[in-house]
């Protein structure tokens, strides 16, 4: 019972993350037109009725279609995460559900308001408890209120929109049945809301003030908390009440910190006086300071041979950790590796919020650089620059404190953190992609896996296959699956070499931590679970690691793509391969492989290898000019072939001249799938000299 509860509580919190992501940008926009209508940074242009500043509040109003209507916009993402089909009828459903509920609340609020102790009568806002939602009056719920809405939709619309009704009843099915069932259950839970939100509303500003009242041991709890929860994905709840809802200050500190930027940038009293909730949005501080000291921590403990495959590693999980606040890469890494890390980590972020918050910081500090320098530094600079020096300057001793920690610790107890694997291969975040451009013969690029469909067919092959998953979500960068056997899933090894940078596993309940690209591979995903894995990315993954070769297409001498004298094949346009400059007149296949392309030129062949690869043969450098002329085809598109088997044969007088050698060369056009390629050159016999190895 408690694995089904903890697998349905780590759905809701990857769901979340849509309506979330959505609010980034219009932080920034909210940051820099607030800076453009600040007179001590833009001078008398900025002042008020200035066209200038007239511009420049319009676009912050703009904002306000997220930042005023995070209800709806909670209400609408959570159907986009937790359907299990049909997310976007869904997502409509909510909507007419939570308006049918609220007008339920303005009829029994406008009857029998005083008898549940509300005044109805009072303005909307302020401490009366009431909203304006859609034009209607009714009682200020908030996201939470959204979210039990959104939920008890999500939970008819699973059960019942697939649901068979007679013929004559057929018009009341899939939505139209959804909402009519919704309709009858929001009755009760309006009444239920009426009688219990107002007794919620004063638990909730008691609360506020016991948060307040906490103070600085307060924020590092918090802190701690909002950290040490995270691979659980329970954090969710623990930041959403106060970033979104009124936890802190009445509508969420994020909400609150938006509207109130530009009086708070012409404060010059200390901010912490005027907004202390502020304490509550510091836990990106660890987003930016902490990833340095840790990458240095494991960059200098790796072992010697492994120091520039760790710093290649780390680069790029450290930069998306300080500018974009996205850290799961980063501490999954370690994660897995050695969960005391982990937990000492959630211990200095506590520290270090509480140490800030201590000397005065407070603001919007929830994510990275991108929203810290927009919303924080620019617009509060002018009256706050000892608060943010001060806070720059604790932080960058964090930094170092988590150097000198993790360092430390690593060594002490030789955890296997990055670069200290006792395996051979460290694998790498991202893999370099290549891009194939047309040929001087008009010939283009073949098809080619993505990453991201590589990594999608290899997690679904891992997972045990469409079968065995009953359930798929994602959050910002991990891909969430529910299972019907754990015991058939492959280990973390598998996962991590095939890109991922760890699993989170909860009995039938698994979190792939993907990073960023984990929507683009969920989508993949979703369509090989419904179409089946094609044989081109099957290949792929079950081939990764295992040696390929091909052998030489014509009988003479091998040489690198560089010493070919075209631009095209020595820069390596096509792709990456060898020449051949032949002794003999009879090209023959390097692989085994489909005839996939010849031009009516004669002069190149396309072939695909049953593993994927797609490469040209291509006989001399200027033939295309020929015609066709001098060539023999043996094969034609679609012919099966075997590594040996004559493609063409090639009139003797092209390959006489010494003064002028034919080169063939062979190109490897989907080089996005192949890696650690190796080339042989000297004197080669076709069809059996190896001349190039390669892996998957």
């Amino acid at each position: 019972m408690f694995n089904k509860i903890m697998e349905k509580v780590q759905r809701f919190g990857g769901a979340m993350y849509t309506p979330v992501l959505l609010l980034t940008f219009a932080g920034i926009m909210v940051g820099i037109s607030t800076v453009f209508q600040t007179t001590v940074v833009m001078g008398p242009i900025a002042e008020a009725g200035t066209n200038w500043q007239l511009f420049w509040a319009t676009i912050k109003q703009g904002t306000n279609a997220l930042m005023s209507q995070l209800p709806m916009i909670f209400l609408l993402g959570l159907p986009i995460g937790l359907a299990k089909k049909e997310n976007a009828r869904c997502c409509l459903e909510a909507f007419v559900t939570y308006m049918t509920f609220n007008y339920f609340i303005f009829g029994i609020l406008s009857g029998w308001g005083p008898a549940l102790g509300v005044d109805f009568t009072a303005n909307v806002g302020g401490t009366s408890g009431l909203a304006l939602i859609g034009s209607v009056k009714t009682l200020d719920t908030g996201v939470l209120g959204a979210l039990t809405i959104s939920g008890i939709t999500i939970w008819i619309h699973n059960r019942y929109f697939s649901k068979s009704l007679p013929d004559w009843l057929g018009v009341f099915r899939g939505s139209s049945l959804v909402c009519v069932i919704s309709f009858f259950i929001m009755l009760p839970v309006a009444f239920a809301f009426c009688m219990v939100w107002p007794k919620f509303q004063h638990a909730i500003n008691g609360f506020q003030n016991f948060m307040k009242a906490a103070g600085t041991p307060g924020v590092g709890i918090y802190a701690f908390l909002e950290a040490v929860l995270i691979p659980t994905g329970l954090h969710h709840f623990i930041y959403t009440p106060f970033l979104f809802d009124a936890a802190g200050v009445e509508g969420g500190i994020r909400p609150y910190w938006a509207a109130h930027l530009s009086e708070f940038a012409n404060l010059s009293v200390p901010l912490k006086q005027v907004f202390p909730a502020g304490g509550f949005a510091l836990f990106g501080l660890k987003k930016v300071f902490a990833p340095m000291g840790i990458a240095m921590a494991f960059y200098t403990t790796a072992k010697p041979e492994k120091k520039k495959a760790t710093l290649t590693r780390m680069i790029p999980v450290t930069l998306t950790a300080i500018l974009c606040g996205i850290t799961e890469p980063l501490e999954f890494t370690f994660l897995f590796a050695s969960p005391v890390l982990f937990v000492v980590h959630a211990m200095l972020c506590g520290v270090l919020n509480a140490t800030e918050y201590a000397f005065g910081l407070v603001g919007e500090f929830s994510s990275g650089l991108l929203n810290w320098i927009p919303l924080n530094w620019i617009p509060l600079w002018h009256n706050q620059s000892a608060m943010y020096i001060r806070q720059i300057l604790i932080g960058l001793c964090f930094t170092v404190v988590w150097f000198v920690v993790f360092r430390t610790l690593i060594l002490k107890f030789n955890f296997k953190t990055p670069g200290r694997e006792d395996s051979d291969e460290i694998k790498l975040i991202t893999k370099k992609e290549y891009k194939a451009l047309k040929n001087s013969s008009g010939a283009v690029a073949m098809p080619q896996l993505t990453v991201e469909q590589e990594k999608a067919a290899a997690f679904l092959i891992g997972l045990g296959g469409a079968d065995n998953i009953t359930e798929v979500n994602n959050c910002a960068t991990r891909l969430r699956v529910s299972v019907k056997d754990k015991n058939v899933i492959k280990d973390d090894n598998y996962f991590k070499a095939h890109g991922a940078h760890g699993v989170v596993r909860k009995n039938t309940a698994l979190q792939v931590i993907v990073g960023l690209s984990v929507p683009q591979v969920r989508s993949v995903f979703e369509d090989y679970m419904k179409e089946g894995i094609p044989p081109q990315a099957m290949s792929a993954v079950e081939g990764q690691g295992e040696t390929r070769k091909m052998v030489a297409a014509q009988t003479g001498k091998a040489v690198k793509l560089e010493e070919v004298p075209d631009q095209v094949f020595s820069q390596k346009m096509l792709g990456e391969g060898i020449a051949v400059i032949p002794s003999d007149n009879v090209v023959k296949s390097p692989v085994k492989g489909e005839i996939i392309m010849i031009p009516d030129t004669l002069h190149a062949y396309g072939i695909r290898t049953e593993d994927g690869v797609e490469l040209i043969v291509h006989i001399g450098l200027d033939t295309v000019n020929l015609q066709g002329k001098g060539f023999t085809p043996q094969v034609k598109v679609g012919d099966q072939v075997e590594a040996g088997t004559p493609l063409c044969i090639v009139d003797k007088s092209m390959i006489s001249d010494p003064q002028k050698p034919l080169y063939t060369p062979v190109i490897i056009t989907n080089m996005s799938i192949v890696k650690n390629l190796t080339i042989h050159t000297g004197d080669v016999k076709a069809g059996e000299t190896c001349v190039i190895e390669y892996e998957l």
